[in-house]
């Protein structure tokens, strides 16, 4: 069974860690016997290209993998870059295929992945009417959450539907996100939830549990959806008013756009001065694994999210969460708190109670519990299994 992937990200030369829960499917789906996979990408370059277009291939692992970067301003006028860009797209994805047959020796695909809307999925459409290819896609986009939809247009909504409804099959991330594409018209009769993935021979229980200590967060520094300002300002409170709380301290671990402004933020909350908080910067797999196994309670105030890899991570780790309420997180910490503490959005207060709670009582949480769970849902083997199980309905239906 052959499988093209047409993600929207992927790792690069650029960014190692951008799409890396893609990467991580694709990863899933590549370990179940009797599939051969094959990724085709493209983006923007990040930095000087000689020529229109430049290409890295990786034909060692177990994944064949081309990538494709075109200049960002191909002729430094913008509104004939876009359609350039676009141009560039199509012709790096068109080479791409064609090497990828020329792999598999002159042999189709039997499946078409497209990973996240919107040009993935369409040129997944295009191959279907063309050559007969069936097409699936798997989502993880938090812009079809109703806090962000708006900003897709009516257009991009209609388009999101009508992808989804012309899919041999459809996999979002989680039930929220199923949701949030129906209310789109993004039906679908072929449509089974599969999860992130999680690599739980890195994610794994600390030798001494009794070891652990601290908070620890790992995300983007992506203010309007992650809320860091709104964690800080709830540790200086805690700090204010329960000085002797055990475990007072917050390790945040990620990068991004805001990370600047929440250094200083940290700063100006005195968190810095004293140590209650430190900033780790990018840190690879390994090292969030080590971060997980130290720390004695994950949190992760987002405003919204999809199903945030670092909670699964979190739980292969054995490691109890506090986060909030929001659109796929109530699926990974359900309400009897074996595995965690949800709050609501925004609400600093719930926030401050819960971690007050989890760091005094860490015991009331079941970190065998934790990782049976993420090992049963969330490992290569389950999640490429349940891939393997939709494209053999795909092609056999």
């Amino acid at each position: 069974m052959r499988i093209l992937h047409l993600p929207k990200w992927y790792p690069h030369r650029y960014d190692d860690q951008d799409g890396d829960f893609v990467a991580r499917h694709v990863a899933a789906i590549a370990r179940q016997p009797g599939i051969e996979s094959a990724v085709v990408f493209a983006a923007v370059a990040r930095g000087p290209v000689a020529g229109w277009l430049a290409e890295d291939h990786d034909l060692g692992g177990p994944v064949p993998t081309w990538r494709y970067y075109y200049r960002a301003r191909p002729s430094g006028w913008a509104p004939l870059d876009k359609l350039l860009k676009l141009g560039l797209w199509l012709l790096a994805m068109g080479r791409g295929r064609r090497a990828v047959r020329r792999h598999w020796g002159g042999a189709a695909p039997d499946v078409v992945h497209a990973h996240i809307l919107f040009r993935t999925a369409l040129l997944a459409r295009w191959l279907r009417g063309r050559h007969g290819w069936p097409y699936l896609i798997t989502e993880n986009w938090t812009i079809f959450q109703p806090a962000n939809a708006w900003r897709l247009g009516l257009v991009r909504r209609w388009l999101a539907g009508w992808l989804v409804r012309g899919a041999a099959a459809y996999t979002p991330v989680s039930h929220d996100l199923r949701r949030a594409l129906a209310a789109l018209g993004g039906v679908n009769a072929h449509t089974v939830v599969i999860p992130n993935v999680v690599d739980t021979d890195l994610f794994y229980l600390p030798a001494d549990p009794r070891a652990r200590t601290g908070l620890l967060n790992v995300a983007a520094f992506n203010e309007p959806a992650k809320n860091l300002s709104g964690l800080l300002r709830t540790v200086a409170h805690l700090r204010a008013v329960r000085p002797t709380l055990p475990g007072l301290h917050l390790r945040i671990a990620g990068y991004g756009p805001a990370e600047a402004a929440m250094h200083q933020l940290a700063a100006e909350l005195g968190l810095l001065a004293d140590g209650t908080v430190e900033f780790l910067g990018k840190l690879t797999p390994a090292q969030v694994a080590d971060e997980m196994r130290r720390a004695a309670v994950f949190v992760l105030f987002s405003n919204y999210e999809n199903l945030p890899c670092v909670l699964i991570e979190a739980q292969a780790s054995g490691l109890p969460a506090v986060a909030t309420r929001v659109s796929g997180v109530p699926e990974l910490l359900p309400d009897d708190g074996t595995l965690g503490l949800l709050v609501p959005a925004r609400d600093e207060a719930a926030l401050a109670a819960a971690l007050t709670q989890a760091l005094a009582a860490p015991a009331r949480f079941s970190a065998a519990a934790m990782r049976s769970r993420a090992v049963a849902k969330f490992s290569y083997p389950a999640v490429g299994a349940a891939f393997q199980a939709v494209y053999l309905r795909m092609l056999t239906s």
